[in-house]
């Protein structure tokens, strides 16, 4: 539990907008991918592998444990494919934190031991049934490798928690039933469910997608109708799934899916929704790039400015005075967004 000096510093976050603790730390310590995902554009790089080192890591971790970082979620690319994960894991512990591994699930077997002593927890990216995943994930077998890495992890330590988070979008949408049944087959705790970014430059995107792209993954007007009709059937037929937490959603957050694609289509606003991230997180990139989320542009760089030099420059902090996430393009557009409660009296603190 976070002290009350802790909880302080948060609201500090808020009043002055300055980073005084940061929870959160999403670091994505290698580039590449293992998976050609066809709603993702990080793989198309994968030539120019980047990846922070352990040296990288040390020379900052007197400014993640300054900042109180707790918790360190591993993303990516792949993070697994990074010549030495292990030894970036250890420094971390060292904080201590809480590390969670977002992973495309290829790698989960061979890396079971690993990923159990240093790893606290797991969440694999699970598209669809068997074949739908494959032919989103565009690599033969993804599915099974999938379930026998997770599998593996199960049958080492039973209680060792795995969960599965699915973009939902035109290629699998329909499969929704069948996503909530595969992952009861796979044995994971929960599934987690959000849209495809199709409006931002995140993910290795130069630029936006042009519209011919974000057709093969938004949905059209009566495919968003369908959608819909198929969400009202799921939110029926599951209500305790959702009452007990194995859809982590609320039925309220999956219909907001269908809203999201229903304001691609024209058909309504995008939904809104309360976030903080840019107060409780940073994304730490492979190549040194700091960013306030995931599709905000970067803050800075930490080989120029070093991390907490970054977060609280003057023009982060300007950043930060100037959002209204409920106004700005890209909030309004977001479809993985962070609210962390600090306590009941943080909308008061917020200026």
């Amino acid at each position: 539990m976070p002290s009350v000096i802790t909880k302080f510093k948060q609201q500090l976050n808020f009043r002055d907008h300055h980073i005084h603790t940061l929870p959160i730390l999403m670091l994505m310590p290698h580039s590449r991918c293992n998976c050609r995902c066809v709603m993702c554009d990080i793989w198309k790089a994968n030539k120019n592998k980047q990846e922070l080192s352990e040296s990288d890591i040390r020379k900052h971790l007197g400014s993640f444990r300054k900042l109180g970082v707790r918790q360190v979620v591993l993303s990516g690319g792949e993070a697994l494919m990074h010549s030495n994960l292990w030894k970036l894991c250890r420094l971390l512990k060292e904080l201590p934190a809480r590390i969670t591994l977002i992973s495309t699930g290829l790698l989960l077997e061979r890396y079971r031991a690993d990923i159990l002593t240093l790893c606290d927890e797991v969440i694999v990216s699970m598209d669809g049934s068997r074949k739908i995943h494959d032919r989103i994930r565009n690599i033969p077998n993804a599915f099974d490798r999938l379930a026998q890495g997770v599998t593996a992890l199960k049958e080492a330590e039973r209680t060792f928690p795995v969960s599965g988070r699915s973009v939902l979008q035109k290629l699998n949408f329909r499969d929704l039933p069948n996503i909530i049944e595969a992952a009861k087959s796979l044995r994971l705790d929960r599934i987690s469910f959000l849209a495809a970014d199709v409006t931002s430059g995140a993910f290795n995107r130069a630029q936006p997608w042009t519209e011919e792209k974000t057709a093969e993954i938004a949905l059209t007007e009566e495919e968003v109708r369908e959608f819909r009709e198929l969400i009202e059937t799921v939110i029926a037929a599951r209500r305790a799934d959702f009452a007990g937490g194995f859809i982590a959603e609320s039925p309220g957050k999956i219909r907001d899916i269908g809203r999201y694609y229903g304001a691609i289509a024209g058909l309504n606003d995008f939904p809104s929704h309360d976030c903080n991230a840019p107060y409780v997180s940073a994304v730490l990139e492979a190549d040194g790039a700091v960013r306030p989320c995931f599709f905000h542009a970067p803050l800075g760089n930490i080989f120029q400015n070093g991390f907490d030099g970054v977060l609280n420059s003057a023009s982060a902090v300007q950043f930060r005075q100037k959002l209204d996430v409920k106004t700005d393009a890209i909030c309004r557009r977001c479809t993985c967004f962070l609210n962390l409660r600090v306590n009941p009296l943080d909308k008061f603190w917020r200026k």
